[in-house]
Order: C-alpha cells, then sequence, then structure tokens
C-alpha cells in the first residue's frame, strides 16, 4: 500500500501561513543540505494530492518554471511530470496537465489511491485540506519543515482534531537556512 507523505512548513508557532495567507515569514535560500533531504522525500512519489486553493497557485508556479531553462532543474521537472490529483467541491473539470479532480469523499478517494499500485503519495495542503486528511487519520509520514521565525497568528494544520493525535519521531534534522525538519509517523 502506498504511504501519504505530508510535507508543510511551519512557523515555529504551528502556522503554516498567517491569518491572510502571508508566507513572508518562511525560510528561503536553501542549501544542498535541505534539497537532498526533500530530494530523497520526493523520489519515491509517484502521486501529488492538493487542495484546489493550492493548485490554482501551485501548478501554474511549477509549469511556469519549467519554460524557463535556468529553473527547470530536476525538481522542478519531478514537480510537473508527476500525476495531480485535485480535491474540489467547485471544479467541473481540471485545465492542468497531467492532473486529474476528486470530487468524491476524501477519504474514500484518498484511501482509493493509497490501495492502487505505485509510488508513495505527497501533499504539501494547503491548511484545510492538510487539517482534514490529518483529522481522517490518512497522513502516514508527517514532514514538517519548521521555520526560524514566529507569527503569533495564523492558520494552523492540526486544528480539526478532536481528540489527541500521538505520533513518533522518526527523524530530525537541522539545516543550514536554520530550518529543522521534523518527520513523524503514527504512534
Amino acid at each position: 500500500m502506498k504511504k501519504l507523505k505530508l510535507q508543510m512548513q511551519l512557523s515555529v508557532d504551528g502556522y503554516v501561513a498567517g491569518p491572510n495567507g502571508e508566507m513572508d515569514w518562511m525560510s528561503w535560500g536553501w542549501g544542498d543540505d535541505i534539497k537532498d533531504y526533500v530530494k530523497v522525500l520526493t523520489d519515491p512519489i509517484d502521486t501529488i494530492i492538493m487542495g484546489r486553493k493550492l493548485a490554482e497557485g501551485f501548478i501554474p508556479h511549477w509549469a511556469g518554471l519549467m519554460q524557463n531553462p535556468e529553473t527547470a532543474d530536476e525538481f522542478t521537472q519531478k514537480m510537473v511530470n508527476t500525476h495531480k490529483v485535485v480535491f474540489s467541491k467547485t471544479l467541473t473539470e481540471s485545465t492542468w496537465d497531467n492532473t486529474d479532480l476528486a470530487t468524491g469523499d476524501l477519504v474514500e478517494e484518498v484511501k482509493k489511491l493509497k490501495a492502487m499500485d505505485g509510488g508513495d503519495i505527497i501533499t504539501y495542503g494547503g491548511a484545510g485540506f492538510a487539517s482534514a486528511l490529518i483529522k481522517a487519520g490518512l497522513v502516514d509520514e508527517y514532514h514538517l519543515f519548521i521555520n526560524p521565525a514566529a507569527i503569533g497568528n495564523g492558520m494552523p494544520i492540526f486544528k480539526l482534531l478532536d481528540s489527541k493525535l500521538e505520533l513518533k519521531l522518526a527523524k530530525s534534522q537541522a539545516f543550514e537556512v536554520g530550518i529543522v525538519v521534523l518527520n513523524y509517523v503514527p504512534a
């Protein structure tokens, strides 16, 4: 069975975006150390899942980078060429290449994807979509990129939990840019 991996950037105080979606607090200028971590994380994936709101920025962003020979690196190619499934209650067709829509029940749709043959699945959110996946117990690996910034208020991803979520630390790693990745699995 495929694993569903969640990769999200969080502030030190646990937010994935500011109250209005701000992401100016994230650390960029990633070095080879963190890029290597992400490469190992994404190499075994063959599917990216996301909510519609994230898809509207994510898919065109990576497609745009692919148009420029200077930014069309191996990771950009992975993001563009990997099959994507966008979960939406409002869209009736996908306008993006290599992308299917999932309009049914989130839990049933993700379980179908996990039961398919092939590589693993990854999601990058957004906040509401990640929260729903977490609440439903669908995430097999958490890769939380903790940025060295506190923002005081914003969008959390654990807010929908109605009971304690016990996690086991699988690995932690600090990177030159100041980000610490905490890799958890359900306990």
